[in-house]
């Protein structure tokens, strides 16, 4: 299973290459798709990653199963770009699976809009309000090379302690 790269490593702060039309639903993209799953999966705090969080600078998040009805799969995103922000501004608590256990006060739009294609090559729209909508900010913001913390406010470190045993 792929690590979850963690800051500083340079791929954090890169601009993240578009993927090609092409290579959707080839067994390259499809395997990197399934490893950023897998790699989400095992965190049990986590809800979304993007591909330079395993160490490749493409064009692509998942948002956990975990966040919709059960028998529904991750949600994958392919060469997403917001296409409306609201102008209404909240703070919200937030971390990064690269950043781990740092948590601090971001100001995001409470309402997102951003198109992006499935991994069938399927172009979708998806309107989304509170935590969607600060999940796909943050994790856009990861394909941008910017991290939470580059604008967060009041950082503190907190270990979340799970009663799960390896």
């Amino acid at each position: 299973m792929k690590e979850i790269v963690q800051q500083p490593e340079k791929v954090l702060r890169q601009l993240s290459a578009p993927v090609s039309l092409e290579e959707i639903g080839r067994p390259a993209l499809t395997r990197i798709i399934r490893d950023m799953s897998e790699a989400l999966a095992a965190c049990e705090d986590g809800v979304a990653i993007a591909a330079p969080q395993i160490g490749i600078s493409l064009r692509i998040f998942v948002v956990s199963k975990r966040l919709f009805q059960a028998g529904e799969g991750d949600a994958i995103f392919i060469n997403p770009i917001i296409t409306k922000l609201s102008k209404k501004r909240v703070v919200m608590e937030e971390g990064c699976l690269s950043v781990r256990w740092t948590y601090g006060k971001t100001k995001r739009a409470d309402k997102v809009t951003v198109q992006a294609y499935d991994e069938l090559g399927n172009r979708f729209t998806w309107n989304a309000s509170d935590l969607m909508a600060q999940i796909f900010q943050h994790e856009i913001d990861h394909l941008d090379g910017i991290l939470f913390i580059d604008h967060a406010t009041n950082l503190h470190e907190q270990k979340i302690v799970s009663d799960k045993h390896d």
